[in-house]
C-alpha cells in the first residue's frame, strides 16, 4: 500500500466533488507513472514521528516563556543576552536591580517552568539515542559530519525505506533541499530552494550544516575544503542550505548502499 499527495489526484478530479469521481481520480493518478506516492509508516515510525513532535513542541514552548521573560524584564530595564545559558544570570541581576518583589516572584515562577521544561526535552532526547542502539543504520549515518542521533532518528521516522526513491537527488528534492525552477523558452532560471516535504526534518539538517560551517576551519578533509571554497564566494546561508543536500545525498548512499562515511572522498 501507497499514499499519494492529495494535490496530484486533485487535476483528476471531473465535475462535482462525490465518492464515486474521488476514487476514479485516484485510480488514474496512480495509473500514471510519473506519479509520486510513499509508503505507509509502520507503527515504529509513527512512534517516532510522536517523539519527535512533542520535542519541537516542548522546545517551542520553552522559547516563548524565554521571550517573554525578556520582554517582561527589558519593561524594567534589565537587559541579559539571549539563549538558555544565560538563564542562570537572571536571579542575581533581578535582586542587584532592586525589582519589586511580586515581579521577581513571577519571574522566578517563569524560570522553573523553563526548567521543567528542559528536563522533559532531556528525557525525550535519551530515550531516542537509546532506541537508536538497536537500528544498524543509526551508527552509520552517525558518521556523516553534522549529523546527529536526534537527525538520524527523525530520517528512520520519516524517510523509513530509501530505496524508494531512485536516485539521492529525488531524496534531496522530497526534502525540499533543490532549486525551484521557473524556465520557459528555452532559459533556465532556477530560484531559492522548494522547501516541500518534512519541514522539521530539512530544518534539522540545515542546523546539522550550520554545524559543520561554524568549524569548518578546522577541518582538513574533502568536505571541509569543498566548503571553505563555496564559502570565500558564497553567504554562509545558501552555503548551508548547499551542504544540507550534500549530506541528504550522503544519507541516501548510506541507505540505499550500506557502508559509513569516508571524509576522504568527495564526489
Amino acid at each position: 500500500m501507497q499514499l499519494i499527495a492529495p494535490q496530484h489526484v486533485k487535476a483528476y478530479v471531473t465535475g462535482n466533488k462525490n465518492d464515486f469521481i474521488d476514487a476514479e481520480a485516484i485510480c488514474e493518478a496512480a495509473s500514471r507513472p510519473r506519479t509520486r506516492s510513499v509508503q505507509v509508516k509502520t507503527v515504529e515510525q509513527q512512534v517516532l514521528c510522536t517523539e519527535h513532535r512533542l520535542r519541537k513542541s516542548l522546545v517551542g514552548r520553552r522559547t516563548a516563556v524565554i521571550n517573554q521573560v525578556h520582554g517582561f524584564l527589558l519593561e524594567f530595564g534589565v537587559i541579559f543576552p539571549a539563549g538558555y545559558a544565560a538563564l542562570d544570570r537572571v536571579s542575581g541581576l533581578m535582586h542587584s536591580c532592586e525589582l519589586p518583589i511580586r515581579l521577581i516572584n513571577a519571574i522566578e515562577r517563569m524560570l522553573e517552568d523553563i526548567r521543567q521544561l528542559s528536563g522533559e526535552i532531556k528525557k525525550l532526547d535519551v530515550e531516542i539515542k537509546q532506541n537508536l542502539v538497536q537500528i544498524d543504520a543509526g551508527q552509520r549515518l552517525q558518521s556523516i559530519p553534522g549529523i546527529g542521533p536526534l537527525i538520524v532518528s527523525a530520517l528512520v521516522a520519516d524517510v523509513g525505506d530509501a530505496s524508494v526513491f531512485k536516485s539521492s537527488r529525488d531524496f534531496a528534492a522530497s526534502l525540499g533541499l533543490v532549486p525551484r525552477q521557473y524556465s520557459t523558452g528555452g532559459e533556465t532560471v532556477l530560484l531559492g530552494i522548494s522547501k516541500r516535504g518534512d519541514k522539521y526534518l530539512r530544518s534539522l539538517l540545515v542546523q546539522g550544516a550550520h554545524t559543520v560551517l561554524y568549524r569548518v576551519d578546522h577541518r582538513t578533509d574533502a568536505l571541509g575544503r569543498w566548503a571553505k571554497n563555496l564559502l570565500a564566494r558564497k553567504p554562509l546561508n545558501k552555503v548551508a542550505c548547499v551542504l544540507a543536500n550534500k549530506m541528504a545525498r550522503i544519507i541516501w548512499v548510506l541507505l540505499t548502499k550500506g557502508g559509513t562515511y569516508n571524509s576522504q572522498l568527495l564526489a
